[in-house]
């Protein structure tokens, strides 16, 4: 009797282990048909998952021209965040098709919400450290979805990536902080755009304010001298729409109006025999400031979001111009 015991236990672990062959490498995944309902969870759900894993699964639907939906089970527990940032314990859900990141899961304060991928593929991977699991880890389901059923989805329910350009740049105007933009577009992912975005990259190292060395300061327009007045021959302060500026329709700024020192206006030290005098720049110097671009990807729903210096025009200098008859 006594040689009996450990038997369940072998092949609990034995069953374990081939559930997980092949996946424990994260450059290695289990290929997963998907022909009907069915679900993926952390190893020993709904308890105490092991420590040190790095698992992959990849949804592959037999029918080309479907969607993959996953649900999250109810019951959903792994090692809290750092930070708001999931560093530690996590599963995440990858789109195949351009390697987004749909998002990345932590903590037990509230379950993730559905996701959908955009072709009939879709990637998840769970990571644990060696410290602090916990329970009961996760349970995903997943079901065939046919792309024109989303069709019936409100607008109000759609995602703020997937709105109209214009409606979305005027929706984008009203944030005043990039955190509270970027937890807008993506809520449930915002934490890894907003680290992406300040990831270190070969582009922005010798971006173009370090090539030229001309990205001005951080400098408060409005501090000028107390002389300049607004019919003065001296360059005062424009707020300027970056898109108007650029005749950019196809992409999205924040922030999305600048100040700029321009001319402008009637000049008051034009003389006083010229009917029309106008006030146009002698000098003129371009200056780089640094703004969120927000572009559509090409064949794909989503956005892409990146930090980029943008070249606008300053007037150091103005020159009065007559450009009626004197004496008119």
């Amino acid at each position: 009797m006594g040689g009996t015991i450990p038997k369940p236990l072998d092949w609990h672990r034995k069953e374990e282990k081939e559930h997980l062959k092949g996946v424990q490498d994260p450059q290695h995944e289990r290929i997963i048909t998907v022909s009907t309902n069915g679900s993926i969870h952390s190893p020993r759900f709904p308890h105490t998952y092991p420590r040190n894993m790095d698992l992959v699964w990849r949804l592959v639907a037999v029918e080309e021209n479907v969607w993959i939906q996953l649900t999250f089970d109810e019951r959903f527990g792994l090692e809290d965040p750092e930070d708001d940032i999931c560093k530690y314990d996590f599963v995440e859900v990858e789109e195949p098709s351009d390697g987004t990141i749909l998002g990345r899961w932590c903590g037990s304060g509230s379950v993730p919400g559905k996701q959908i991928s955009k072709g009939n593929q879709i990637r998840i991977r769970f990571v644990s450290d060696e410290y602090f699991p916990s329970e009961p880890g996760f349970c995903i389901h997943y079901n065939i979805v046919m792309p024109q059923l989303t069709e019936t989805v409100s607008p109000s329910s759609l995602p703020a990536s997937a709105l109209p350009l214009d409606l979305l740049n005027n929706a984008v105007t009203a944030f005043s902080t990039l955190e509270d933009l970027i937890r807008y577009l993506e809520p449930d992912r915002w934490q890894l755009d907003l680290e992406d975005l300040y990831r270190p990259t070969s582009l922005q190292l010798l971006g173009k304010n370090y090539m030229f060395g001309r990205k001005s300061r951080v400098v408060d327009l409005n501090l000028l001298k107390e002389e300049v007045r607004l019919y003065s021959c001296t360059p005062r302060n424009f707020s300027v729409s970056v898109r108007e500026e650029l005749k950019r329709t196809d992409t999205i700024f924040w922030p999305g109006c600048l100040l700029v020192k321009r001319c402008g206006g009637n000049c008051a030290c034009c003389l006083q025999t010229c009917s029309e005098c106008q006030c146009v720049p002698s000098k003129v110097t371009k200056k780089y400031h640094e703004v969120l671009q927000l572009r559509p990807k090409t064949g794909v729903r989503g956005l892409h979001k990146s930090l980029t210096d943008v070249a606008l025009e300053h007037h150091e200098e103005c020159d009065c111009v007559c450009r009626g008859n004197p004496g008119g």
